[in-house]
């Protein structure tokens, strides 16, 4: 199911089929002027279905918001094999937002076939700088400071020394070589993004920037982000396995919980690299480990999980984009209070009443989630719920 059916130009949409892989939207518009915003790092080999599943974001998500904000209409075959559409072509249809209940339920309440998706107009101008700094603090706060500004960044990403180096030896960006590496794309009218710049330079030397390098044209700026994109598979060049996290905090909370990363790492004695959508607080550390030492996976994957735990703690989230699936589901329970789950297994009964849509799949159970801090969510009642097939 890899087929585009249709494009609408004049209302700017285009329908896919679920098969159809991200980054081949834009290459279908782009001709014409359009692209679509949300762009996972994995955009050239994952596909619209599984970015729906997820509620995928990625660079751009965020001025241009993530994959929710880019369906209008799908068309959804449900566990109890009844064909439905949610949403509407047209904006603010009238009813319940199933739409957005269906976009990141990890194929919990059906399976989409096909897909109407927003797509939107290429801007005048886009600028994409690089700024330098001797510690990822420093670039963490200029995040804050330049959304304080009263400035939307298209995109703010952050990458730390290893991330750097890592993404060097594999696609050659060119990056200096710093502590944190802070990249920043302005797009819109020339002179808007023109006195924008001005303002994100500023800022950048305000907090340290020791270096900063304006993309001079189309190629440069493919470059940059190339390097970017390429970060989680250049990981591979720094251990031989890996753990790619997926937490948001707010903004304001980065340099402390950062801060706080580093030192869980050192006392791990196992390396943590980050690169991650700094403007959104979606943090993407990497723990980095050899699966051929005893006892030492055992030791990243409980890292990696006590990574999403201070998230929590700092206001956020288990998962940004990347979801939950079985790896995430213990955390769960120590984000959410058993009312709050206990909700979300009645709309996904509603949905699928006879529990066959990845049955095991993102909500905790106490045979899994005996051990997390907050205990296993157990639903009240069992037998009237109709979930009892769960566990």
């Amino acid at each position: 199911m890899n087929r585009i059916l249709s494009i609408d130009l004049p209302n700017q949409q285009i329908a896919v089929q679920p098969g159809v892989i991200n980054a081949n939207v834009t290459a279908a518009v782009s001709p014409h002027g359009f692209f679509y915003a949300p762009d996972p790092s994995s955009q050239t080999v994952c596909s619209i279905g599984g970015n729906v599943a997820e509620n995928a974001g990625g660079a751009h998500c965020l001025k241009y918001g993530f994959t929710v904000t880019h369906v209008l209409e799908m068309t959804i075959v449900l566990p109890t094999g009844e064909l439905v559409k949610l949403g509407s072509k047209a904006p603010d249809p009238p009813g319940y937002d199933l739409l957005g209940v269906f976009i990141g339920s990890e194929g919990t309440l059906g399976i989409a076939t096909e897909m109407t998706l927003r797509i939107v107009r290429r801007p005048e101008t886009v600028q994409v700088i690089l700024a330098a700094f001797d510690t990822i603090a420093a670039a963490a706060q200029t995040v804050s400071d330049v959304i304080a500004a009263g400035q939307l960044p298209a995109a703010m990403e952050i990458m730390d020394r290893l991330s750097i180096q890592a993404a060097e030896a594999s696609v050659h960006p060119n990056y200096p070589a710093c502590e944190a590496l802070l990249l920043i794309e302005l797009d819109g009218p020339r002179a808007e993004v023109d006195l924008q710049m001005a303002t994100v330079i500023g800022l950048a030397k305000k907090n340290g920037a020791w270096e900063t390098r304006l993309a001079v044209d189309e190629h440069d700026r493919f470059l940059i982000w190339k390097g970017r994109k390429a970060a989680f598979a250049a990981a591979g060049r720094l251990s031989s396995h890996y753990i790619v996290q997926d937490g948001v905090i707010p903004r304001t909370a980065l340099p402390a919980v950062l801060e706080k990363i580093t030192q869980m790492s050192a006392a791990e004695n196992l390396r943590v690299t980050n690169v991650f959508h700094a403007g959104d607080g979606n943090l993407h550390p990497i723990v980095l480990y050899c699966g051929d030492n005893p006892g030492e996976e055992a030791r990243a994957i409980s890292l990696s999980m006590r990574i999403l735990d201070i998230c929590v703690e700092a206001g956020g989230s288990i998962t940004g984009e990347h979801g939950v699936g079985r790896e995430k589901q213990c955390s769960m329970s120590y984000m959410y209070a058993d009312p709050d789950l206990e909700t979300m297994q009645r709309v996904r009964h509603a949905f699928d009443p006879q529990n066959i849509s990845n049955p095991d799949k993102l909500f905790p159970t106490p045979r899994l989630c005996g051990e997390r801090s907050r205990g296993a969510y157990v639903p009240h009642n069992l037998e009237t719920s109709g979930i009892a097939e769960i566990f």
